[in-house]
């Protein structure tokens, strides 16, 4: 049986499953979005949960035109590509664009060249890595996340409430977005009249002059001072790297040649004789001794008119000279050589270093939180597996130490220094690698994991919840999660501009236009719902002037654009509130569903 949903209307296209495609397809589902998939060889698996979900599939590729056609194209409100092949993806667009030319596209892309020239024709692009890095970097340096809301520069920074009191009387005009009582769930966006208890964590939003002025903490150090002390400890960790790759042989040789020196200027000082003096000066001394073993021979002094036994033992010096001249000076050079090349081949130590955040895993997430650490004024130290991985090159062009190793391993983890990291970041594409690195982390820090932020990186949600409450990892991070609502949010037109966390509680800031004829214009801000707050109006009758912070009496107007924060349910709810959420036309949905009574049909009878 061929499915045609042509007739639906509203709704939003899946294109591909795996990966960040089911999480998107559940999100519309709990939004109550109406949506088709597209997907030529789903898993079985993820096929059954679609079912379960009464989510229609179409199954096709979602690079031909009959396929798209069929899962009403025509009347669909936004078009995701989220295949796992940028190739595939970027044809998918293309060809939705051509098929529709009005219909809004999102497309999952990693190649930021690429990226730039879909959305000159008017394709959304969002990276995953580039989404997901912000809050992992965040959790690393445990700093304020910068946010810009119309050009202009806020914070949302962490404090610990001092004392017993509300937060108006603890923090004054900052908008607080969230606070986590030590023992307690958290309270998102809480009013400024709410009470705190002495310890409380509370997540506090405004410019960074209000934030220091209030006592937040702000950013430790800054981008400067971090970058000189960087350029110091390379420096140190040279030397020390220099001193560690010295064998024994070479400091053999190295004794060897000084014991010559010394014996040589001794000697000299004793039984040289020079005209018209009783002994011969030790600075002298010295200096013909280095002249004669390097072979220089200025002629400023001579053993000419010496004893012959003192000639004999010139003789002898520059032989021995020269020689362990050449084996210190061969055996430096190995040394050197050495180096370089375990440097270039990831084999080098990285020892001595402390105040580094260590990242493990050189993927696209990896490499994007790299660049944001780097960008921040840290020390960064990459761990990564495979000498074959294609970001490599530019890790190391970045000026980052590189160690090709097994981080599951102890004693790689103590090669990179980890008991003086600051940070880690657990960023491999694999759960279960994630989960065993991170293990051996932990067992490794021993009493320093309470106070030194560790980050993992899980794909799955439900399995970072479990991971963070069974092992008492407090920085999960599911990066497909995270991505998942700033597709959803894209597709219906909530631009989601950041996200950061409150504990467990992932909050998205967001940016929406009011409708002219929606449910929000003329709301007071105190209407909305209780987790959400207006953290700024952009106000059209106003040329685009900021109104910050908006008074709970401030009433929306058609054409503001707000800056909201919140769960991304609730954000997704204040969208509703404004624009009915569209429904897919009854008849059609009527035809899939089958008889009353009937359920969901099964998505293996979609035949393509």
């Amino acid at each position: 049986m061929r499915a045609d949903y042509g007739s639906w209307h509203g709704h939003v296209i899946v294109c591909g499953l795996h990966g960040v495609g089911l999480l998107i397809v559940e999100e519309l589902s709990l939004s109550g979005v109406p949506a088709v998939v597209v997907d030529d060889d789903p898993d079985p698996r993820l096929a059954r949960t679609l079912h379960g979900w009464g989510v229609p599939h179409v199954a096709g590729s979602p690079l031909s035109a009959d396929p798209l056609t069929r899962a009403g194209l025509a009347g669909a409100a936004a078009v995701i590509c989220a295949l796992e092949d940028d190739l595939q993806t970027l044809e998918a667009a293309l060809l939705t664009r051509e098929l529709r030319a009005g219909v809004r596209v999102i497309v999952q892309l990693g190649n930021p060249a690429v990226g730039r020239a879909l959305q000159g024709i008017d394709i959304s692009v969002l990276d995953v890595a580039g989404l997901s890095a912000p809050s992992i970097a965040q959790a690393c340096l445990q700093a304020p996340q910068e946010i810009r809301l119309a050009g202009q520069g806020f914070c949302a920074g962490r404090a610990s409430a001092a004392r017993a009191a509300t937060l108006r009387e603890l923090y004054g005009v900052l908008t607080p977005v969230a606070v986590l009582p030590r023992d307690g769930d958290v309270v998102v966006c809480p009013g400024r009249d709410h009470p705190v208890a002495p310890g409380d964590d509370v997540t506090l939003f405004g410019t960074p002059d209000e934030l220091q002025a209030a006592g937040v903490p702000g950013r430790r150090g800054g981008a400067a001072p971090a970058r000189a002390a960087r350029r110091a400890g390379v420096l140190r960790q040279l030397a020390m790297s220099l001193v560690q790759a010295a064998d024994r042989r070479l400091a053999v040789a190295l004794a060897a040649l000084f014991a010559v020196l010394v014996g040589s200027t001794t000697v000299l000082r004793l039984a040289y004789h020079l005209p018209g003096a009783s002994r011969f000066p030790v600075l002298d001394a010295v200096y013909f001794s280095v002249e004669t073993i390097t072979t220089v021979g200025y002629g400023d002094f001579t053993f000419r008119q010496q004893d012959p036994w003192l000639m004999a033992g010139a003789i002898v010096l520059m032989l021995l000279g020269a020689l362990f001249v050449a084996v210190f000076f061969a055996l430096l050079t190995n040394v050197l050589v050495s180096r370089r090349i375990e440097e270039s081949l990831g084999r080098r130590r990285i020892t001595g270093r402390t105040g580094h955040v260590l990242v493990i895993g050189l993927g696209n997430v990896g490499l994007r939180v790299v660049q944001r650490l780097l960008a921040a004024g840290a020390d960064v130290v990459v761990v990564e597996k495979s000498e074959d991985n294609r970001h490599l090159q530019q890790a190391r062009a970045l000026g980052v130490p590189v160690v090709i190793a097994d981080a599951t391993q102890p004693e790689v983890l103590a090669s990179v220094s980890l008991s003086g990291a600051a940070a880690v970041a657990v960023l491999t594409s694999d759960d279960l690698a994630n989960l065993e690195t991170g293990l051996a982390v932990r067992d490794k820090l021993g009493p320093r994991f309470a106070d030194t932020p560790v980050v993992l990186r899980m794909f799955d949600p439900r399995l970072a919840q479990s991971v963070r409450v069974q092992f008492g990892f407090e920085f999960v991070r599911s990066t497909a999660a995270l991505a998942a609502p700033w597709f959803v949010g894209a597709a219906l037109g909530l631009e989601v501009l950041s996200t950061f966390y409150a504990g467990a509680e992932p909050l998205l800031v967001a940016r929406f236009t009011v409708t002219p004829d929606g449910g929000l214009a003329g709301l007071a801000m105190r209407d909305l719902a209780a987790r959400t707050r207006v953290l700024a109006l952009s106000r059209t009758s106003d040329d685009g002037a900021l109104e910050y912070p908006p008074r709970r009496g401030t009433r929306f107007r058609a054409g503001d654009r707000a800056y909201v924060i919140g769960p991304y349910s609730e954000l997704l709810a204040v969208l509703r509130r404004d624009r009915p959420s569209p429904q897919a036309s009854e008849p059609a949905r009527r035809a899939d569903l089958g008889p009353p009574g009937a359920g969901p049909a099964s998505p293996g009878t979609v035949g393509g």
